[in-house]
């Protein structure tokens, strides 16, 4: 079952790299069918198949020899390994599909974020939708949904709070990835994932200012940092907050 899992993301990764690429050029996920974007000749399925492929076309296209970049198989492994953690920490259970969602959302999102510098609406909508759907789900079944809402609402409302005393230091994108973020996660694990993101996103500025690959009045993507936070919430959360409150909430 892990194998399979890998495999599954794997196919996922692939079909996120479409979404990275066509989104911000306000094309079609789906329309027309994958093609390469140098000689525009439509893809075989064999073409495709993920990190296989790029090995056995030495990274080139078969048909036009123009190099592919190197971020597509790594964003498919990225994919694999990032669903097989989730697999080996929940196994096949709705959090197990809730959380590969939401992984395979923040994926999309914070690549976007991180080559753009924008965050598309039309990604944040469609996740919300899911997220939607799970909160049924849990009505369903039962369970509490109301920690959802919650953690969207605290999400948004913290970092669209940063927003305003930065006067613009964050954009209202990343406001509405951390509503999307507390529709998966709930309260808790919500600000376990947004106080990640702040620390590495923090630290890794001050890296590059003293490295100065940038300066401090450059824009810093942090969809791609609040991805991070998102991901170790999800595999780590419950114990990391468990470890605070018990240190320094005596």
């Amino acid at each position: 079952m892990g194998t399979f899992v890998f495999i599954l993301g794997l196919a996922f990764g692939s079909f996120f790299n479409v979404c990275i690429y066509r989104i911000p050029r306000g094309e079609s996920i789906v329309f027309p069918p994958s093609h390469c974007t140098h000689c525009n000749n439509r893809l075989k399925f064999y073409d495709m198949i993920p990190v296989l492929s790029y090995i056995f076309l030495r990274g080139r296209c078969r048909y036009c020899k123009e190099k592919i970049s190197i971020k597509y198989p790594i964003i498919e492994l990225l994919t694999g390994f990032s669903f097989l953690l989730i697999y080996l920490r929940y196994g096949i259970s709705l959090n197990f599909f809730k959380y590969t969602v939401l992984t395979g959302f923040m994926i999309v999102i914070g690549f976007i974020d991180f080559y753009t510098t924008d965050v598309y609406t039309s990604s944040i909508i469609a996740g919300m939708i899911f997220g939607s759907i799970f909160i049924i789900i849990n009505i369903f079944l039962g369970h509490n949904f109301m920690d959802c809402i919650f953690g969207a609402m605290f999400g948004f409302a913290v970092i669209g709070l940063i927003i305003l005393i930065s006067k613009g230091g964050m954009g209202a994108g990343d406001a509405e990835i951390a509503g999307l973020i507390g529709i998966f996660l709930g309260l808790k694990l919500t600000v376990t994932a947004l106080s990640l993101s702040i620390i590495i996103g923090g630290l890794t500025g001050i890296i590059l200012v003293m490295l100065k690959k940038k300066s401090m009045k450059d824009y810093f993507a942090f969809g791609p940092f609040m991805s991070i936070g998102a991901y170790i919430a999800i595999l780590y959360g419950n114990e990391i907050a468990n470890w605070y409150l018990s240190k320094f909430m005596l």
